[in-house]
Formats: structure tokens, C-alpha cells, sequence
């Protein structure tokens, strides 16, 4: 059988545009900076270096992480439940760890709660107990005991919390008490890179980038996902596109309508399939939605782009039962997260949090190829103008943990 020339030439297109990627994301560039919503509420050694693992450029931890000494041994309990999802959780173990490290007391194990009442996890169950703990050795003593009710005082904490903030509104709770449970909320998507480093930054670096590992089973079904993209993915050299793309939420915003406004929080799949046609993606190219379960919608997506895969048709059949097949989406979730995190180019078609920490987790890995969407009108566009600006600005918090 012959070969079709149209067909070579489509692989090589598409091939061509992985490789233009990968050279733009090297020089700093102007970012169509996708808007972000307000209302959306690694590895370490002994010595505390965090060393990443990536496919990009080599990245170094930029702030030394000091060790409690051994007279400083930890005195009351800090507890924590990591919610809503894994863009949320990233952000909680952090201003957990800075607390606990700030007070020098015992942080315990949280536990994992989904959005709906009774939804509730053992953290062992999504991450990986074991990676916490040594992550996190001389710095927060880990503990599976939990305090007394009877003397555990909530306090508030805005994330991306301040040593001014602990000072001045959870010290002085945690004296008199002795044990204390926050209630992270977050009053504003804020990943910016900070102007000022110091001790309590490093820490946060660690807490966000180091602690959070997947236990074996949930991240083997994420490698097994990522190793299928790849194999469909065998004419444009084995690459995909993540695309954090979902139908209800999209609804919930108004999203499913075309818009000439480059200021959008959120596209539509035909919007998503227009823009990635008009910087040059072909049909070739193997595009991943965090979308579950595929919905009729997003067929002018597949319209353009035939090698369009949600979770239902790449997930091994033996793991949907857990994974896929349950009213408890909080896995889905955290697959979603480490998806996009992986995949050779992201695309946040929703602003937000999930957005702001995946670009987190793909700057500490090397992984810089991230295109923010916006309406493109004419007949060409380049690629230069949409490299997320937490790239082309290099102002992401992980910036400052990273040089």
C-alpha cells in the first residue's frame, strides 16, 4: 500500500510545531495573559534540596531551607484537611507547612474532602505518606495523631499566608490553645512571584513543590493514561496536548458561545479547536480533555481535531471501576491535574487556580510549554504571542523556589 503524501506532510506539520514550541519557550516573550478568577475558592533529600525531573531546561532550588534544630522539638499539633481537588491541595500543604514550621509544631496528617458532605478520603489513598514525611524530615515533624477536640481552635488562613498573618493572627490562638485547625480560603488566585525571598518562602517552596508525591497505584493508572496518548500519538512524534477543558463548568460560566474579547476567563471547545488550528496544530495532533466523559458539545473540537481523547476512552478498563465509574470525582480530579502537568503542551481553556498551579508544577519540571487561549482573528497567528505570561514574565512563585 502506498504511502499518502498528504499524510507525511501533516505528520511533519505537526512534528514542525512541537519543535517551534519548544525552541519559543527558551527567550522571553508577550503573554495574552489569560485572565484569572477570584472567586475560584520533586523529589528531596536529608539536606532538603529539592531535585526535579523534567525534559525542559535544568532547574536549581534558589533558597537554602534551614533545619530545626534539635532543642526546637515540636510542642502542640497543627491540623488540616487538603479539599476541593489537587490545584487547591498544592496550595494547602504549603501554608500548612510554613505554619507548622513558624510554630514549630507537630503537623498532622491531613485528610482528603471532596466538595459534597461524607466525601471523604485517607490521605494514603491519593498520595504517597511515606514521600511526606521524608520530604519534610528536619524541618515539620509528620504525626498520624490527632489532638483532643476540646482544644483545638479553628483559625481562618488566607493562602499564600504572611509571617506578618501568623504573627499577628495565629501565634497568639496557638499559645493559648496549644492546638489549632486551619481553614485555608482563598480571597484571590495569586501565584506572582515574590519580590523579597526569605525563610518562610523557602519553606513554601518545599511545602508546594516537595511534599506531594502520588501513592504507586493512582500514579500508575496516570503513566498507563499518558503512555496511551503517546502510543496514539505516533504521528506527530509521540506528543500531546493537555486541554483543562470541562462541559459543566463551562456552562457554569457562559463559555459555550464564541467572543471576539481576548480578556475571556474561559473558551468553548469550537473556540479552543479554532485557536490551536490557527497556530498551526493540524488534524494529527493528539489533544487530551480533562472533560470525563465525552459530550456532544465538544464535537466541533473533533471536527478539526479527530485524535481528541477524554479519560473514558484512554483509562485501562480494570481502573474505571475506581477511577472513572463513581460519583466521587475527587480522583478524577487529581488524574486531571498530573495529566496536564505531563503532557508536551498545556492549555488552560478555564482560568483559575487549576491553571496557576499546574503551570507551577510544569515550571519546577522543565515543562514551560504552556499556550494561554484568546480569540485570534486574521488570517495567521504566532505562537510567541501566547506563551502563558508565568513563563514569558518568569513571574510564578515557583520562580522564586527555581532558578
Amino acid at each position: 500500500m502506498g504511502v499518502d503524501p498528504r499524510q507525511v506532510l501533516a505528520g511533519v506539520l505537526t512534528i514542525t510545531m512541537f519543535v517551534m514550541l519548544g525552541d519559543m519557550i527558551k527567550r522571553d516573550h508577550f503573554d495574552s495573559q489569560l485572565p484569572v478568577d477570584s472567586d475560584t475558592s520533586i523529589h528531596s533529600t536529608r539536606k532538603q534540596t529539592l531535585v526535579i525531573d523534567g525534559d525542559g531546561p535544568s532547574l536549581k532550588p534558589c533558597l537554602p531551607i534551614p533545619l530545626i534544630e534539635e532543642a526546637d522539638e515540636s510542642q502542640g499539633f497543627v491540623t488540616f484537611s487538603l479539599t476541593n481537588g489537587p490545584e487547591y491541595h498544592v496550595s494547602q500543604i504549603a501554608d500548612a507547612v510554613v505554619i507548622a514550621r513558624y510554630l514549630r509544631a507537630n503537623l498532622v496528617l491531613p485528610d482528603i474532602r471532596g466538595s459534597e458532605p461524607g466525601d471523604k478520603r485517607n490521605f494514603e489513598e491519593v498520595y504517597d505518606v511515606e514521600h511526606l514525611v521524608k520530604s519534610l524530615n528536619g524541618v515539620v515533624k509528620v504525626t498520624k495523631s490527632q489532638p483532643s477536640k476540646r482544644n483545638l481552635a479553628v483559625v481562618k488562613v488566607p493562602s499564600r499566608v504572611s509571617e506578618e498573618y501568623i504573627v499577628d493572627n495565629i501565634e497568639p490562638i496557638f499559645r493559648s490553645k496549644g492546638n489549632i485547625r486551619l481553614a485555608t480560603y482563598f480571597p484571590s488566585v495569586n501565584m506572582k512571584k515574590l519580590k523579597d525571598n526569605s525563610n518562610i518562602d523557602a519553606i513554601a517552596c518545599l511545602g508546594m513543590f516537595g511534599t506531594l508525591e502520588l501513592q504507586p497505584q493512582v500514579n500508575g493508572v496516570v503513566e498507563s493514561m499518558v503512555e496511551r496518548l503517546r502510543t496514539l500519538s505516533r504521528k506527530s512524534n509521540g506528543q500531546f496536548i493537555a486541554v483543562d477543558l470541562r462541559v459543566d463548568i463551562l456552562e457554569k460560566k457562559s463559555c459555550q458561545g464564541n467572543s471576539a474579547s481576548r480578556s475571556k476567563s474561559c473558551f468553548g471547545p469550537q473556540e479552543i479547536a479554532m485557536f490551536l488550528r490557527k497556530l498551526g496544530f493540524n488534524k494529527d495532533t493528539t489533544i487530551y480533555l480533562t472533560q470525563s466523559r465525552w459530550d456532544s458539545s465538544l464535537d466541533a473540537l473533533k471536527d478539526l481535531f479527530p485524535r481528541t481523547y477524554t479519560k473514558e476512552s484512554i483509562m485501562p478498563i480494570d481502573k474505571k471501576a475506581r477511577f472513572l465509574d463513581t460519583e466521587n470525582s475527587e480522583l478524577e480530579k487529581v488524574i486531571d491535574f498530573h495529566m496536564c502537568s505531563q503532557s508536551d503542551v498545556f492549555v488552560p481553556a478555564i482560568s483559575g487556580l487549576f491553571y496557576a498551579n499546574v503551570a507551577g508544577k510544569r515550571i519546577a519540571s522543565g515543562k514551560t510549554q504552556i499556550l494561554v487561549p484568546a480569540d485570534i482573528s486574521g488570517s495567521s497567528a504566532s505562537l510567541t504571542d501566547y506563551i502563558s505570561h508565568y513563563v514569558s514574565k518568569r513571574n510564578h512563585f515557583a520562580y522564586s523556589c527555581f532558578c
